[in-house]
């Protein structure tokens, strides 16, 4: 609808529009608006007049939307709902809210159980979880709680480590016992002729299964073809699921998968890892004060990181990092 038409039509009259949609008559809109069934009469036909177009067809006291009521009345509708949730955090009364943002592994892996809990002990807060892979829209300002991918320093974020970041082969049991495996005793010339579920990596950094094996065992690696991936997914979250699933075998980031590791849900195919160095981090802003109920969320998601713990491993390889 062009700006100079909306200019013309006061804003009332797509109120009681919407109203007259939902009881489909003008009496009971009325009565709903404080106004007599004149009023809203009146304001549908000045509304009908502006469009050039009828919205209802009429029979008797008996009212249908014509196609082209139905399709204003859904972009109305839209309109209101979104106006009044942006309106919530206005209200006098409404309780804290918080914006939290974290990539969509951590969202989908990690974060979700933990809000979960949070909910149950705080019923009053409310939480924005933006859930995004750029590194932009994770540290924007705009945020007042973030979870980020690095080494632990950031210029606009407080970051005190979370889930540190150790990546290993895991499969789900249906797998491993259809494929014959004693997951303790694979090895890495057995594990790249499985189905290996790979990820598109969208950042040089980013470790997949062919880098993992050159930094693990780089003369074995040399000397074996490279692994080709049975199935690859566009997002790490979707690689982890397919595991899940038992599809194949996928490279687990063990900190963020460690619930279903604990459930037994993925087991961990041999006893070599590597550990990155770099890890998920939770921040506070710098450079302004974080109101209680942020602070509350930041206590409650560091309580839980012990969960996420990785017990030491014989086999454990340490490198530079990577981050998903």
């Amino acid at each position: 609808m062009k700006a100079t038409l909306l200019a013309h039509i006061p804003l009332e009259a797509f109120r009681v529009f919407d109203a007259a949609c939902r009881h489909m008559n003008f009496s009971r809109a009325g009565r709903e608006l404080n106004i007599t069934q004149a009023a809203v009469s009146r304001r549908i036909k000045g509304l009908e007049d502006h469009l050039g177009a009828p919205l209802f067809t009429r029979q008797g006291k008996n009212l249908t939307l014509t196609p082209r009521g139905e399709k204003l009345f859904q972009r109305v509708r839209a309109s209101l709902d979104y106006l009044e949730e942006s309106l919530e955090p206005f209200r006098t009364g409404a309780g804290p809210s918080i914006a939290l943002a974290a990539s969509g592994s951590v969202s989908h892996l990690w974060l979700g159980k933990r809000l979960r809990d949070f909910f149950r002990d705080h019923p009053d807060i409310a939480i924005r979880l933006t859930t995004s892979d750029s590194p932009a829209d994770l540290a924007s300002e705009n945020n007042d709680l973030v979870i980020l991918y690095s080494a632990g320093e950031h210029p606009r974020w407080d970051l005190t480590p979370l889930v540190a970041e150790e990546l290993a082969p895991v499969a789900a049991p249906d797998y491993i016992a259809r494929k014959g495996l004693d997951a303790a005793t694979v090895d890495l010339k057995a594990l790249a002729a499985l189905d290996l579920i790979d990820y598109e990596r969208f950042n040089a950094n980013w470790i997949s299964f062919r880098p993992w094996l050159e930094r693990v065992a780089p003369e074995a690696f040399r000397r074996m073809p490279p692994p080709r991936p049975h199935l690859t997914f566009s997002t790490y979250a979707l690689a982890i699921d397919a595991a899940l699933s038992g599809d194949g075998v996928a490279l687990g980031s063990l900190g963020l998968i460690a619930d279903q590791l604990d459930k037994g849900a993925l087991v961990q195919l041999g006893n070599t890892s590597l550990s990155t160095g770099y890890g998920y981090h939770l921040g506070l802003p710098k450079f302004r004060t974080a109101p209680p109920a942020v602070l509350e969320l930041h206590k409650h998601l560091l309580a839980a990181r012990a969960a996420a713990e990785i017990p030491d491993r014989s086999q454990q390889v340490s490198v530079g990092g990577t981050g998903k």
